[in-house]
């Protein structure tokens, strides 16, 4: 009974040995991966962080559709002015009239023009407000396959280079970037655009 409960024993202090012994070549391992792993780490880390930049108007204002655009909605607005402009021609010369005979009107035909000046004082007025809202849905039209192509174009240039993303400086919104850290995407997004390539001095 005594060399079996010794056996037991001499077994157990070998089987904790033996964890022990297991742990510490597992700790080396995996001190040994960690440092095998880091460049790699620390790449993928800098790659994910790295973004681009560009002005969003700039490239937008240089495709050639911008001014075909800005051509046409120029046109349309000066058929709105001008039918503004006829509308208030009537509205004063009618105006004119009712100042002219107004002592000499009957009440009923005084009452009748005072509401013709009235109704067409409302329609100039809504149609000032509808053509307003018309140029700008017709901005929006005209601009929409513009404004497609050229977030494809970052979307896809945004994805061949890897970066995380791809800012709008417009506005300011970014007075400093680091070079180091980010790439300035305004020719790389030109390109997919077919549009010129700006050369730096």
């Amino acid at each position: 009974m005594f060399f079996i409960g010794m056996n037991i024993k001499m077994n157990n202090f070998v089987t904790v040995n033996n964890i022990r012994f297991m742990m510490r070549k597992m700790n080396k391992l995996v001190l040994c991966l960690s440092f095998l792993l880091l460049p790699f780490a620390v790449k993928a880390q800098t790659t994910q962080g790295k973004f681009g930049y560009l002005s969003y108007n700039a490239i937008f204002q240089a495709m050639p559709e911008y001014e075909v655009s800005r051509q046409k909605l120029a046109d349309l607005k000066s058929k709105y002015d001008k039918e503004a402009q006829r509308s208030e021609e009537e509205f004063q010369r009618k105006f004119a009239e009712f100042l002219q005979g107004q002592k000499e009107f009957p009440e009923n035909i005084l009452l009748k023009r005072q509401h013709e000046l009235q109704d067409l004082l409302t329609k100039s007025i809504r149609f000032k407000e509808e053509s307003q809202k018309l140029l700008v849905q017709a901005e929006k039209d005209l601009q929409a396959d513009m404004l497609y192509l050229l977030n494809e174009a970052i979307r896809a240039v945004g994805v061949e280079r890897g970066y995380a993303y791809i800012i709008n400086t417009d506005g300011n919104t970014c007075p400093f970037i680091n070079p180091a850290v980010a790439d300035d995407v305004t020719n790389y997004v030109k390109e997919k655009l077919q549009l010129p390539i700006s050369v730096e001095p």
